[in-house]
């Protein structure tokens, strides 16, 4: 007669208290982050602050007129109302080491990396002369020289793409982390959670981004999601999670201070949500008729980004004539970059048969 397998040890008693056990503590970076939810900027950060945040809004704003004319086609997605997030975290990176990868709405993300707005607008007119050599419009902008691995059209695919960005930057061993960007709507992608899996598991160095802009597309987030406090969805992986108001550029950057220094410091990877809001549609073919127009003219008024900080810098000592002279110096510089993408040639017709294939690997 075949013996029976003896039966498992009766696991120990838990713990009255979860946080009493040692093994089950998740070592969330939120107290930390609570501590201290402002970054302690100089007035000259602040100004480099509103002056990216206002170029990205004015960058946006014109696109948004090319479009209407005709002159850029395909998919449009508008950053504004959330450019505290792109320039609090891009800020606190190293341009020379770290990676940043995101989903379509990514033109904010490359303005704020410093990237030259005349090769990004002209990639939205689909220009020889675009980052992408006009063959990436809107949605696929990428530069390997500004290690920003894209604009992907694909929703929620970024985020594993990240992941493998972070393992090569363990691989490596050059000190860099991936900053991954992705939307509530991605957040309930399948292949999001695989990524968390291997990075916990494999202690990458990643931060991955949240951008909660309140709508998944068309839906807003309370009927999209069971759970709409997203950065406790790492929790099943042990990742650590922090919420931040993502309109407000100095607690983002007080929060990239935080979880990139945790991530470099070899715990692995963070779960960051930026809570922000987008005011234009999903793209620029949506009338958002799913929200009123008080709702976002409340968001304008309240909780805008760029104003937020101009109050700040008002209250510090800078003058009003210094802003507005930043407003026209950046008017002036869309312009030319508009100006730019008008005036360069479309892309030869041999560049179809161009970047198919890899050369050499």
């Amino acid at each position: 007669m075949a013996k029976k397998p003896a039966k498992p040890s009766s696991p120990a008693s838990p713990p009255a208290n979860v946080a009493e056990d040692a093994d089950f503590i998740l070592h969330s970076l939120q107290e930390r982050f609570a501590a201290n939810r402002r970054y302690p900027a100089s007035e000259a950060e602040m100004l480099e602050f509103y002056r990216q945040m206002l170029l990205i809004r004015r960058f946006e704003e014109k696109a948004g007129q090319l479009y209407g004319l005709g002159l850029i086609g395909g998919f449009c997605h508008l950053y504004i109302g959330q450019e505290a997030v792109a320039i609090g975290l891009q800020s606190a990176l190293d341009p020379e080491k770290d990676s940043v990868i995101t989903g379509y709405r990514d033109h904010g993300h490359m303005l704020a990396y410093g990237i030259d707005p005349k090769v990004i607008m002209a990639e939205l007119t689909g220009r020889a002369a675009g980052i992408s050599k006009g063959k990436g419009g809107s949605m696929h902008m990428f530069s390997t020289a500004h290690k920003f691995y894209g604009g992907h059209g694909i929703v929620g695919a970024q985020v594993a793409l990240g992941g493998g960005l972070a393992l090569a930057h363990k691989y490596n061993e050059d000190g860099g982390i991936c900053l991954a960007y992705f939307g509530d709507g991605a957040a309930n992608q399948g292949q999001v959670y695989e990524t968390f899996n291997m990075a916990a598991l494999w202690q990458l160095p990643i931060v991955f981004v949240v951008e909660d802009n309140q709508y998944a597309m068309g839906t807003a987030t309370r009927r999209s999601s069971a759970e709409t406090r997203f950065y406790r969805r790492g929790t099943a992986f042990r990742i650590p999670g922090m919420e931040v108001n993502g309109m407000d550029v100095l607690e983002v950057r007080a929060a990239a201070e935080v979880a990139f220094a945790h991530v470099r410091a070899g715990k692995g990877p963070v779960l960051m949500e930026c809570n922000t809001y987008r005011y234009r549609g999903h793209s620029m073919s949506d009338p958002a008729k799913y929200r009123t127009r008080e709702e976002v003219q409340e968001q304008r008024e309240q909780n805008d980004p760029i104003e937020g900080l101009k109050k700040v810098l008002l209250a510090a000592g800078t003058s009003e004539e210094e802003l507005k002279a930043i407003d026209k110096a950046i008017r002036a510089e869309v312009a030319a970059a508009a100006d730019f993408a008008e005036t360069s040639p479309e892309p030869d017709p041999s560049e179809l048969y161009t970047d198919v294939l890899v050369g050499s690997y």
